[in-house]
Order: structure tokens, then C-alpha cells, then sequence
């Protein structure tokens, strides 16, 4: 049943579709990142602006290298490190990566998740997929599909449903280059 639902929800991504599923922490919103329309809808279903930048997650490193620029491997380490897991990492971005990523910043927050559900869910979406809570900017965070439901009804396309992991906050988010803490978890 559950393998119906992923390739269910994978088809919304590749067709240009929004989708609602579970993270680590909170319920998340996700499209496919190489489609300006879907990242610009889903941002505008949020109310968030465009120069916010978004975060990536991934089944494996080599589902968001396309996205990073070159930096030396003891930077990288640090990611590694804590991978596959619940840290989101703020790494230079390529210049390939488009402003809808990354918003005004030079870099891109990314994440390999151990989700299990996220995970498969970006294993066979062959890439990585846009991962924004559940809410409008500035609301409360959403740990249940049906307060998904409830704020964004008919404006999602696709509710992959599934139990959230056990963080009691959204993944902390930390700078690569300075292991600063930008958003503790």
C-alpha cells in the first residue's frame, strides 16, 4: 500500500504538483526544485517570499550535488557527519542553482534525511525534492495531516500520509563553512 502512495506522490512531483508529507519533525510541502512554476506556487500557497531561500532533501549526497559548488572536504565532512539525519546544512550553492533555491542568499540549505518515508520518497523521485513546513509564514508548524487538511485543503495535490519522526522542533540548520548554529533544533 505504502509503495501505491509513493508512486502516487512521485507522479504529482514529475508532473509539476505539490505535495504534503512527513518529516522529521513537522509535516512538510515539497515539489519538484527544477520547476520554477511548482516552487513559486508552493511559495505563494505559504505566503513566503521568494528571498527566504528553501531547503533540499535527499536520500544520499549524490542527490544534491548538482546544487553545490566545489568546497574542500573537511567542510564537507562536517555534513557527512551527521548524515543521513535530522541537521540541515547551509552549503555555498552552484551558480547552476537557480534564485527560487536559494532566494538572496549564495548558498543552499540542504538536508540527507533518515525519514524513512521522505527518504523513499526521494529515492524514487530520483532526486531531491523541496522540503517547507506545513503552514502559512509565520503560523504555527503542522504535525498532522489534518491540520494540513485543514489549512490548505484542495490546494495541495497529493497528502502522502505517514507518521512525522520524533523532533520535538524543525531540523537544526547549521553554516558548513563556520559550523554556526543559524536555527537551533
Amino acid at each position: 500500500m505504502r509503495w501505491l502512495q509513493l508512486r502516487k506522490a512521485v507522479r504529482v512531483l514529475n508532473h509539476g504538483g505539490i505535495i504534503a508529507y512527513p518529516t522529521e519533525s513537522v509535516y512538510g510541502l515539497g515539489c519538484d526544485p527544477n520547476n520554477g512554476s511548482a516552487v513559486y506556487r508552493l511559495l505563494w500557497l505559504k505566503q513566503r517570499s521568494v528571498d527566504k531561500g528553501l531547503i533540499l532533501i535527499a536520500s544520499s549526497l549524490k542527490q544534491l550535488k548538482p546544487y553545490l559548488a566545489e568546497i574542500g572536504e573537511e567542510y564537507l565532512e562536517r555534513a557527512l557527519m551527521t548524515w543521513p539525519g535530522p541537521a540541515t546544512w547551509l552549503i555555498p550553492a552552484s551558480n547552476k542553482t537557480p534564485h527560487w533555491l536559494r532566494g538572496k542568499h549564495n548558498t543552499i540549505a540542504v538536508r540527507v534525511t533518515n525519514h524513512p518515508l521522505a527518504s523513499a520518497l526521494c529515492q524514487q523521485f530520483k532526486g531531491p525534492v523541496v522540503s517547507t513546513s506545513a503552514n502559512k509564514t509565520g503560523d504555527p508548524v503542522t504535525k498532522q495531516v489534518d491540520q494540513v487538511r485543514q489549512i490548505f485543503s484542495d490546494d495541495i495535490d497529493f497528502y502522502l500520509e505517514g507518521a512525522i519522526g520524533d523532533l520535538e522542533r524543525p531540523t537544526e540548520i547549521r553554516d558548513i563553512m563556520t559550523n554556526e548554529i543559524i536555527r537551533a533544533g
